[in-house]
């Protein structure tokens, strides 16, 4: 076991109790672990599974205002969307970038009452917006951000234009419209950064991914699903942050409370990566952001050398593990096609997919984008209070957990000693530049290649210094293969210090290999060799983790064992 985890064990056996219980690893609860310890309480987070593998490794990569949310009259949670937006583009600038995005369109007039006949029950399916209906949202965009601007305005442009920068769109298109919002490139890593800085300014608090919680009286039993250790703990409130999965945890805590309806019902959201070398030129380094024919928003744009692609937007009763179906995958590639008509990207360019549940609020809309992005904390009584996080997105995260931690604290009566609006996460802090003075100082201080100072800088931002330090001198830092930058040493130190348990931690959530398409066999042997080594496993677990891995990446993603041996097969030929 490594002794990252050993130690947060230890700490909940010395002393069990804590102020506030947090039930759920994803991006929310992260984010009230780390609102509630700046308050000088004693926190304890338990993740069943991985830290943000859930919905919150399912995201589309945007950190958005949400435009569309203004034809839904949500306009206070635009400007929470934005402002949060704004926040993350200083405050975490290493994964948070802005990101051009243009829309494209087909008329004038169309859809300037779509507000209008949603609020009267007239249609929800929106009409296609035309010239006039996005002009309107961008201005009011624009104006809700005019006093920290930080992102240019809103640009218009007529056919002509429009086809001269992107010759390959829809030759229907009369007009396009170009605004900013941002991007993300690894989420699951900024969860992990939040972690890791609330780790050193509150270290009586403990995370604890791959374990349970569950009721026995007035108490409560964390069990290690690693070694099957059980650990008695007691909290003066309990926050249920699981998401899609709240009311079953409600159910599985709360013993004394009894909720008759459910609060959580999602939608389920597929996106694709896609290696089409035309298609990423056609974009131009933009997204493009269009409606599909039947009126759901989808969104295509230049992620980490790939294309991302999405998504789709189904109702879904249960909350389980899902993945992309066919006709999800065939859905976002024809909506792909309709708007880049001279491009024939299809399914052999995909070469990762990914699905998760948004934990939107109990609605009775029939047209899933109508139903509201908001959050809002309801609380259940009990002889130990729940607090349990209803809706919410990854934009506003930050807000979400201030907003519960205000409802816990006033519970506590406690008051709220620190923000974190304006607070740096993990290698955001001090970075600048877009890291080019970093690159620089990590080439001539450590006497790596400026491709190797690159990656680690977009990995890492200012913590690159801490990796390259720890990776300078060992015989094992070479590449794991042609198509990476990670080395060998790389992936030890993420085993020591990121709480990493299995082979999918390394290989989906503390690396980009499988989302980039990156994953062969041989890499895939060669990553889970090094786990094995310092997990001290025999050759029967190794292969077993391997096993385990690799069924879950052809279920869920796509990418079956004969691919990856395609890939191995074809980086043998290329370094022959």
């Amino acid at each position: 076991m490594p002794e990252q985890r050993d130690e947060n064990l230890e700490k909940i056996h010395l002393n069990g109790a804590f102020d506030v219980i947090i039930l759920g690893g994803g991006i929310n609860g992260i984010g009230v672990f780390r609102d509630l310890a700046l308050q000088g309480l004693r926190i304890l987070l338990v993740e069943r599974s991985d830290f943000c593998s859930g919905c919150s490794a399912a995201p589309s990569r945007m950190i958005h205002g949400g435009l569309r949310y203004l034809e839904n009259g949500e306009f206070e949670l635009v400007r929470e969307s934005l402002r949060e937006r704004d926040a993350l583009l200083v405050n975490a600038p290493h994964m948070v970038r802005p990101l051009p995005t243009t829309i494209p369109i087909r008329s004038v007039f169309s859809g300037l009452m779509n507000g209008a006949a949603n609020f009267l029950g007239v249609s929800e399916t929106p009409s296609s917006r035309g010239a006039l209906a996005v002009k309107a949202g961008l201005a009011l965009y624009d104006w809700t951000t005019r006093h920290r601007r930080i992102l240019p305005r809103h640009v218009f442009r007529n056919a002509q234009q429009t086809f001269a920068q992107w010759p390959g769109l829809d030759p229907k298109l009369r007009y396009s419209a170009t605004y900013y919002d941002a991007w993300i490139s690894y989420p699951e890593r900024l969860g992990v950064e939040l972690l890791l800085d609330t780790a050193r300014f509150a270290p009586e608090s403990v995370a604890l991914n791959y374990a349970e919680l569950s009721r026995e009286g007035s108490n409560f039993v964390v069990t290690d699903t690693v070694t099957e250790g059980r650990f008695t703990v007691s909290a003066k409130a309990v926050v249920n942050a699981t998401g899609a999965w709240v009311d079953e945890a409600v159910a599985k805590l709360s013993g004394d409370v009894v909720t008759d309806d459910r609060l959580v019902e999602g939608t389920k959201g597929s996106h694709l990566i896609l290696d089409c070398e035309p298609l990423y030129r056609g974009l131009g380094g933009h997204m493009i952001f269009f409606e599909n024919d039947d009126g759901r928003v989808c969104i295509v744009f230049p992620y980490l050398g790939r294309v991302l692609a999405g998504s789709t937007d189904i109702r879904v009763r249960q909350a389980e593990r899902v993945r992309c179906e066919a006709d999800e995958l065939e859905y976002i590639l024809g909506a792909v096609r309709a708007v880049f008509p001279g491009i024939d990207v299809n399914c052999s360019h995909v070469v990762y997919t990914y699905s998760g549940i948004r934990p939107l609020p109990k609605s009775d809309h029939a047209f899933t984008g109508r139903i509201s992005r908001g959050h809002f904390v309801h609380r259940l009584d009990g002889e130990v209070p729940q607090f349990c996080m209803i809706g919410g997105k990854w934009t506003t995260f930050r807000a979400f957990a201030e907003q519960t931690a205000d409802a816990v604290l006033a519970e506590l009566g406690k008051p709220r000693l620190r923000s974190t609006i304006a607070m740096p996460i993990g290698g955001g802090k001090g970075f600048s530049d877009d890291g080019e003075s970093l690159m620089d100082e990590l080439v001539r201080d450590f006497a790596i290649a400026r491709s190797r100072a690159s990656h680690l800088v977009e990995a890492y931002g200012t913590g690159a210094r801490e990796v390259a330090a720890f990776c300078r001198g060992r015989d094992d830092d070479v590449k794991l293969d042609a198509a990476t930058e990670i080395t060998q040493a790389e992936i030890v130190f993420l085993c020591r210090h990121e709480f990493v348990v299995d082979l999918a931690d390394l290989l989906q959530r503390r690396t980009g290999l499988a989302i980039r398409g990156s994953l062969s066999t041989n890499l895939v042997g060669r990553v889970a060799g090094i786990l094995a080594k310092e997990r001290r496993w025999d050759a029967r677990r190794r292969h077993s983790e391997i096993d385990g891995f690799l069924d879950a990446l052809d279920r869920y993603h796509g990418v079956s064992r004969g691919a990856l041996d395609q890939r191995t097969h074809d980086r043998s030929i290329a370094c022959a």
